[in-house]
């Protein structure tokens, strides 16, 4: 995601990760809960935030990590002030499809290369983790680490799925906290099939 917002600016030299995104996005939707259209219009958001974040604020840009499931937008990582976790706030309800923005930005100034390395290397054994807990699917999980903080958002099968994620989760060394923000599976906040009436 990274790719496609840094190449935004720059016009054509954009057109090759936009379309790497999109075959990405088609790929993983038909293995995921969401519809293809769903992952597509997911992607567009995404799209549109990091151009929003980029043109508003470059500090916010690099600051800030955003997940994008059916609409609703996660904020996640860490600023230094209350008033950029506002601004961010502020950017992201800008994005003219975006249904729903959950801001969990922090405010510290905890961070850091260590704390960076530390935090992926959380993230990434638990995706690890849920992608080999066949009782899980884990292609329908975000997952991000901030501060020892993980941060999940989603679509889980049912509740019993959703607490062996946090199961996992918590199971980890160093997390200090799991924040969910993943829904069920038949929720009425989700879109309706696409060929429901």
């Amino acid at each position: 995601m990274l790719a496609l917002a840094l190449a935004a600016p720059f016009g054509l030299a954009g057109c090759a990760d936009v379309l790497i995104g999109a075959a990405t996005t088609t790929g993983l939707a038909i293995a995921e809960e969401r519809t293809v259209g769903n992952a597509f219009k997911d992607l567009s958001i995404q799209t549109e935030l990091n151009h929003l974040f980029f043109q508003d604020d470059l500090d916010l840009y690099t600051d800030v990590s955003i997940s994008v499931v059916e609409g609703r937008v996660l904020l996640m990582g860490s600023v230094p002030t209350y008033e950029d976790r506002s601004r961010a706030g502020w950017v992201a309800r800008q994005a003219t499809r975006a249904e729903e923005v959950i801001n969990e930005l922090q405010v510290t100034g905890d961070g850091g290369i260590l704390n960076y390395a530390k935090d992926r290397w959380i993230s990434l054994l638990l995706d690890a983790q849920l992608l080999l807990d066949l009782d899980i699917l884990s292609v329908n999980y975000d997952i991000e680490t901030v501060n020892s903080t993980i941060y999940l958002i989603g679509i889980a099968q049912d509740e019993e799925e959703l607490e062996l994620v946090k199961e996992h989760a918590r199971g980890i060394e160093g997390v200090e906290r799991v924040v969910s923000h993943v829904i069920m599976k038949d929720d009425p906040r989700r879109p309706p099939p696409p060929n429901a009436r």
